[in-house]
């Protein structure tokens, strides 16, 4: 079975963050959660939210006379499709340019370099150890 690609636009990423931190939530306190940096109407909001559930990234469930949205996709797998599909069209799905970009145009500190070797570190143990099974 082929993993299901979670790509959103800048849209839905806000009104899935607001989900994701309110859930289950109603439209209108999504609205209202996002009204301060988007200055989006209540139908703008509830118009992407529908589009979301079509899209199978948000369900829907009655309450009474209230229906109220969950996310289908979790954070972790709206980070995965996002940084694939970015480095895809970025670096022609090439992770070390990436890597080496990163490295060059952003100012790191000795902290965050030394947490970055750490990962690598922990990477190539367990690497190891699962080439040994």
């Amino acid at each position: 079975m082929a993993k299901k690609k979670y790509e959103l636009t800048g849209a839905e990423w806000a009104i899935i963050q607001a989900v994701w931190e309110n859930e289950p939530c109603a439209a209108p306190a999504v609205q209202e959660k996002l009204e301060a940096q988007k200055n989006w109407t209540y139908s703008t909001v509830k118009t992407l939210m529908d589009r979301m559930v079509t899209k199978g990234l948000l369900k829907t469930e009655k309450f009474r006379n209230l229906i109220l949205y969950r996310s289908v996709v979790t954070k972790l797998q709206a980070q995965k499709s996002e940084v694939k599909r970015t480095v895809k069209r970025a670096f022609d799905g090439a992770l070390t340019p990436m890597m080496q970009f990163m490295l060059d145009n952003h100012a790191l500190s000795q902290k965050q370099l030394n947490e970055l070797e750490a990962l690598i570190k922990k990477k190539r143990i367990k690497s190891r150890s699962a080439k040994k099974k």
